[in-house]
């Protein structure tokens, strides 16, 4: 029964990683436009100063990238809020019920993967070279923190329950 208990308080963990990052977001709006038009810009690029595709500057392709992110946020908090409902609610249940409780708190596991693995550290830290600045370094350093405990816990809610 622990085990199930720390399962589903690992699950409200990666729920309440996307919904503070989304609502910080939120509340330092102007402060988030400056650093993705910075980062899609790729202004202050000197180790490798050319890039094989585009740069953004459009302040509606900004706006668009910033609403991905907000809504990739959101989507993590919100449906790892679901799954860690559904295990809640099937934690006095057999294995096999509780096994089938997971899918939302692994699916929200695995979109946590998607918004700093694939947005942050692909498309931030490989296309736009974010690597590059002080600011971007800081923040592929952070993504990289929080998909690897998105994954680890990932990986142990994900476990069979016997």
């Amino acid at each position: 029964m622990a085990i199930r208990y720390l399962k589903i308080c690992l699950v409200l963990c990666v729920a309440g990683l996307g919904l503070f990052y989304a609502l910080q977001n939120l509340v330092n709006l102007e402060a988030v436009e400056t650093f993705v038009a910075t980062v899609l810009s790729m202004e202050g690029h000197a180790a490798y100063p050319n890039a094989f595709g585009p740069a953004v500057t459009s302040g509606a392709l900004v706006w668009a990238a910033i609403a991905v992110i907000l809504a990739g946020e959101f989507l993590v908090g919100l449906v790892s809020l679901k799954g860690a409902w559904d295990m809640f609610a099937a934690r006095k249940a057999d294995a096999a019920r509780f096994n089938a409780s997971k899918t939302f708190g692994v699916l929200g596991a695995g979109l946590a993967l998607i918004v700093w693995f694939g947005l942050f550290s692909v498309i931030g830290g490989a296309y736009f070279q974010m690597w590059q600045t002080e600011l971007g370094n800081a923040s592929l350093a952070g993504s990289f923190q929080y998909l690897g405990a998105a994954g680890l816990v990932l990986l142990f809610v994900n476990q069979h329950d016997a």
